[in-house]
């Protein structure tokens, strides 16, 4: 985590503060949780020195971790800090700067500020909420390895948290706290789509009487500058302190907003009025031909300060002006429009004219080639001649009208011309004397505001009686009112603030005492065990000389063994925190840890397997795993996952058990997209409605597994389990989508692993991509051609990869086939222990049906050297049946399968399927003519056979 640099910054940038509520929707049976998001910007106080100042910076809070992340832009990858809000305190000073405020942790101070007091108090208030949900898990705290909660959000190994982790509300604490609560929101600034188009709020800084001065001078500097720069705006006349509004334009570091068009920047006089406070000069002094829009001086609320009242005066002289500045503007723009119009009636008439002519030279040049002097007599020719003379006199006629037109318009051309000139002139002296007007006011307003504080530091009585009594006293009165009203907020937020930390010490002083506890029963514990082995290696070591010895040593052991083998059950959970039992009846994924049917034998290894798994879960390299997990979906918070180098690493070694709902979710949606894309969205509740209205040939088939599924997982063994009618649902709802392979003894097991992390729907879909895009056709029909095939690919596999063992079951002619084609089928459900059959699951869900054959090869270069010893064909294929469950080391096979099988190109694959598919084809084919000539001679066979009863024997 990058730190925030320590560079200058601007205070004056305004605050900008969008307190989003977004929507993560988690679907459960087609229920919709709304989780609310809170993210927006905030003033953080930064730097050192000289360059200490505010930054606005983009938070969001994170509820894995209960850290508020802060980022320069949404759209930044890398955070540049975070803030622990479990172990905060907040607070703020009425007395200070409006919107600031403290959060306190171990060691450091963070120094933030809101826009106003209301999107503060909201912050504050947000900020408690989470800070009292995240510390309501019981269970948070109490993991060595990560703070964050250790259970998913999705999926039926979530419910398990809402009966362990989560404590009931206290209903008189909560009352309490609602008490002091008070209701406040983000002063309308919500939603996520406002961070792409921040809108900066009122600037605040005004509110305060010392920085009068240089405001007055920084807007008369930009009056008389006039860059062409809109809604400059005077602060002569101001209304209430909260209503003040920085017009200055953004500084050059405010990348987020964007200049407006030039079509929005010329508003009317009416729509500058509804948001501007005090005058708005719009024109520019140095020069009046480059103004854009009319004058227009608006007017603010009264103010009952006895100081502003001198000011309102001399603003209201300047009105006539500005009246007489905007007739002659629209005088101007009038004029100009006229000016217009005949500059375009002048054209047309032009063209007209020069059109005139060319017709009348055209005419002349077709009466002169038509009519020739040898064509016609004496009496024709002097008719034509006194024809063209009228014509010609006629068309003489309109080309003198047109030219006297011409003339006065080009007069009356030049007398506009003239008229706009002397207008122009006038608002020009206009401009000047309201110049020296806004100088004079500026000069009497300093001299105000030099009396008004000589006057308040004197602090005479005298200026007291004379100013009008009414006035000041109700100036005072909402002075009172509004002070006490900030007093009252804060009293209710630090009374909050103060019940909310001593229920939290409370609680973290029970934890406290809870862990001694627990460290005082687990040494006790193992006091007990080093007795007890000290014992049982002294009955051991000495010799056993009599039977009643025997006998007691035998007890003794066997009671031994009676206490290795209890594990915790489900009434002994009743008080989470304090477990002296190592392991408990069901494990994080629901499944029995000690199996109730087996002998005492493998109850014992089952605990001492159940042991080790725990014992590796708590090493460093799996919390390493985890806060690398944590890191990279801190990173990804503004942004979705991506397929990268860096999320095949992690997805490789492992997704933790709190984040593993979130990341299937993601890879499944990431296959299925294009499929997904041309169905409706009700796609998968029409195929639950067609099971309902007809019945599937599957049915009885699916009903018949449902309860042979995952039988020693707590989710699936009974027909009263909660995931026995999700799992039913999912594989109708499948076989209704593809009849082609309807239902596969399988396909349940794959659900079912589903079902565990996603919602009935995604698990659904998760079915489509294993089998739909993952796996190869036919891979679930009847004939499994599929499936056949990718055991011979993985025999030339093992012949490439493990030479040696390969040649070892091919000298004791072992198939491991039978044993491995279970394990392509159902993606080693029910073949390994459930920690790693869930991390082959995390890689499979990312890369594909490759993933299969690492990890076949990797089980087996796991135990090479163990089958290397084996002699027999018997004792090898008895191991094989149950070595995969004796493999614990998830990192060591994890590196085996990614690692020693490299490189393992799925081109390879692809083309040994291609080979074998074809000799797999020919077999079948082969198979199938010898059925049906064996069926045909069966048949034959049959007829000629003569069928004889037993009372015909007998006689």
């Amino acid at each position: 985590m990058q730190e925030e640099d320590d560079s200058a910054a601007n205070p004056s940038r305004s605050s900008r503060i969008l307190a989003t509520k977004s929507l993560d929707v988690s679907d459960c049976d087609g229920s919709k949780e709304q989780s609310v998001k809170l993210c927006g910007y905030l003033n953080k106080l930064t730097g050192k020195g000289p360059l200490r100042g505010f930054k606005t910076r983009w938070f969001v809070y994170d509820p894995r971790k209960c850290y508020l992340y802060y980022f320069k832009t949404p759209q930044d990858a890398l955070p540049l800090g975070h803030i622990e809000i479990a172990d905060a305190c907040f607070s703020y000073d009425v007395e200070v700067e409006e919107g600031l405020f403290e959060i306190h942790t171990e060691g450091k101070e963070f120094l933030l500020k809101a826009p106003n007091r209301q999107v503060m108090h909201y912050w504050l208030q947000q900020l408690q909420q989470k800070r009292w949900e995240f510390c309501k898990i019981s269970g948070h705290r109490d993991s060595w390895c990560s703070p964050t909660p250790l259970f998913p959000h999705t999926g039926l190994v979530a419910k398990d948290a809402e009966a362990v982790l989560y404590e009931k509300p206290n209903e008189s604490m909560e009352s309490v706290r609602s008490d002091f609560a008070v209701e406040m929101d983000s002063d309308g600034l919500v939603g996520r789509q406002s961070a792409r188009n921040p809108v900066a709020p009122p600037n605040a800084a005004l509110s305060s009487l010392r920085h009068w001065g240089s405001e007055i001078r920084n807007s008369m500097s930009h009056l008389r500058a006039s860059r062409g720069v809109e809604n400059r705006r005077s602060v002569f006349h101001t209304a209430s302190s909260d209503d003040w509004e920085m017009v200055d334009p953004p500084t050059k570091d405010t990348t987020e907003h964007n200049p407006p068009p030039d079509s929005q920047r010329r508003e009317s006089p009416s729509h500058v009025q509804r948001h501007s406070i005090g005058s708005a000069f719009t024109f520019d002094f140095r020069n009046p031909s480059r103004m854009k829009r009319p004058f227009h001086m608006g007017s603010g609320k009264p103010n009952r300060s006895a100081e502003n009242s001198p000011v309102e005066c001399n603003g209201n002289k300047t009105s006539e002006l500005q009246l007489r500045i905007q007739s002659q503007q629209e005088e101007i723009s009038r004029l100009q429009e006229q000016e217009n119009q005949i500059r375009e009636e002048l054209a047309s008439q032009k063209e007209l004219v020069h059109l005139l002519q060319q017709a009348l030279r055209s005419s002349q040049c077709d009466w002169r080639s038509t009519v020739s002097p040898g064509n016609m007599g004496p009496d024709s020719h002097d008719q034509a001649e006194n024809e063209v003379d009228k014509a010609l006199a006629e068309r003489d006629t309109q080309i003198k009208d047109l030219c006297g037109h011409m003339e006065k318009l080009a007069l009356e051309k030049e007398s506009l011309q003239q008229e706009l000139k002397n207008l122009k002139i006038k608002v020009g002296e206009i401009n000047e004397q309201l110049g020296m007007l806004m100088e004079t006011i500026q000069a009497k307003d300093e001299v105000i505001m030099k009396l008004s504080q000589q006057s308040s530091n004197e602090g005479t009585q005298s200026a007291e009686c004379n100013s009008p009594s009414g006035t000041r006293e109700q100036q005072e009165l909402d002075n009172l009112k509004d002070s006490l009203q900030g007093y009252k907020s804060q009293n209710n937020f630090l009374n909050k603030e103060i019940l909310e930390l001593t229920v939290l010490r409370r609680n973290a002083e029970s934890r406290e005492k809870a862990l001694e506890a627990k460290c005082t029963s687990l040494e006790a514990k193992l006091c007990q065990v080093e007795s007890k082995y000290l014992v049982l290696l002294q009955e051991v070591k000495s010799p056993v000389c009599s039977s009643s010895e025997q006998t007691r040593s035998g007890e003794f052991i066997t009671r031994l063994l009676e206490d290795a083998l209890q594990v915790e059950s489900t009434d002994q959970q009743e008080h989470p925190i304090l477990k002296p039992n190592a392991v408990s009846e069901y494990d994080i994924y629901g499944f029995k840890t000690v199996p109730e049917e087996e002998d005492e034998e493998e109850k014992l290894e089952a605990k001492k397997r159940a042991l080790d798994l725990k014992s590796l879960s708590l090493t460093d390299q799996e919390t390493s795993v985890r806060v690398k997990w944590d890191n990279y979906l801190a990173i990804t918070m503004n942004r979705e996952m991506v397929r990268s180098p860096e999320l095949k690493a992690l997805m490789r070694s492992g997704v933790p058990h709190n984040h593993r709902s979130k990341v299937w979710n993601w890879c499944v949606n990431f296959h299925v997209k294009k499929i997904r894309d041309g169905l409706p969205k009700d796609y998968y509740q029409n195929l639950l409605s067609m099971v309902n209205e007809k019945p599937n040939p599957a049915c009885k088939q699916i009903e018949l597994d449902l309860l042979r599924t995952l039988p020693n997982n707590k989710h699936y063994a009974s027909p009263d389990s909660d995931g026995i009618q999700k799992l039913r649902n999912v594989l109708l709802a499948f076989s209704w989508r593809n009849p082609d392979i309807g239902y596969c003894q399988g396909l349940n097991r794959l659900a079912a692993i589903a079902l565990l992390y996603l919602d009935q729907e995604d698990a659904f879909w998760c079915l489509v991509a294993i089998v739909e895009v993952f796996m190869p056709h036919d891979y679930y029909t009847k004939t499994l051609l599929g499936s056949q095939v990718d055991q011979r690919v993985l025999k030339d596999l093992m012949y490439e990869k493990l030479p040696r063992l390969h040649a070892h079951f091919e000298q004791y002619k072992v198939d491991t086939s039978l044993i491995t084609f279970n394990w392509f089928l159902v993606v080693f459900v029910d073949s390994v222990v459930s920690d790693i059959l869930f991390k082959i699951w995390d890689a499979f869900l990312y890369e594909g049906p490759k993933i299969i054959f690492r990890f076949a090869l990797a089980l087996f270069k796991y135990k090479e050297e163990e089958f290397l010893k084996l002699q027999d064909a018997m004792t090898i294929f008895k191991y094989l049946r149950y070595f995969t469950r004796t493999i614990l080391d998830a990192r060591k096979l994890m590196s085996m399968a990614f690692v020693d099988m490299n490189p393992f190109p799925l081109r390879q694959i692809q083309n040994r399927r291609t080979f074998h598919l074809e000799k797999v084809r020919l077999e079948l084919t082969e198979l199938e003519a010898i059925r049906q000539t064996f069926l045909r001679e069966r048949d034959t066979t049959l007829e000629g056979r003569t069928l004889i009863s037993d009372d015909e024997e007998d006689s």
